[in-house]
């Protein structure tokens, strides 16, 4: 089929669709909540990366402050560092096969 072909197919589509003679595709998704982590876990997933509390703050962008408070359970990670944990978790070599730590 030709692009062109393509292109008319999808135009008489969207016509139907708005005349109410064409359902429309839909996909439905979930997305589940975000992980949360213990002191503990927090401190295993640095370790397997093989990371500073240093390095790993400015992996995760957060200070080193906040990473000691992670690890020392005083805190805990929330929303995006929560997803980014869970990666790290799953896959330790991330911070490096991602390009975001690499060595210089």
């Amino acid at each position: 089929m030709s692009i062109f072909e393509e292109i008319k197919i999808g135009l008489q589509q969207a016509i139907d669709y708005e005349k109410g003679n064409l359902q429309a595709k839909t996909t439905k998704l979930t997305v589940l909540p975000p992980d949360t982590f213990s002191a503990q876990e927090i401190k295993a997933i640095r370790n397997s990366t093989g990371l500073t509390q240093a390095m790993f703050a400015k992996y995760m962008g957060v200070s080193v402050k906040t990473v000691e408070a992670w690890e020392s359970g005083r805190n805990h990670p929330e929303g995006a560092a929560c997803r980014l944990l869970a990666i790290t978790k799953a896959y330790p070599t991330f911070p490096h096969s991602s390009g975001i730590v690499f060595f210089a």
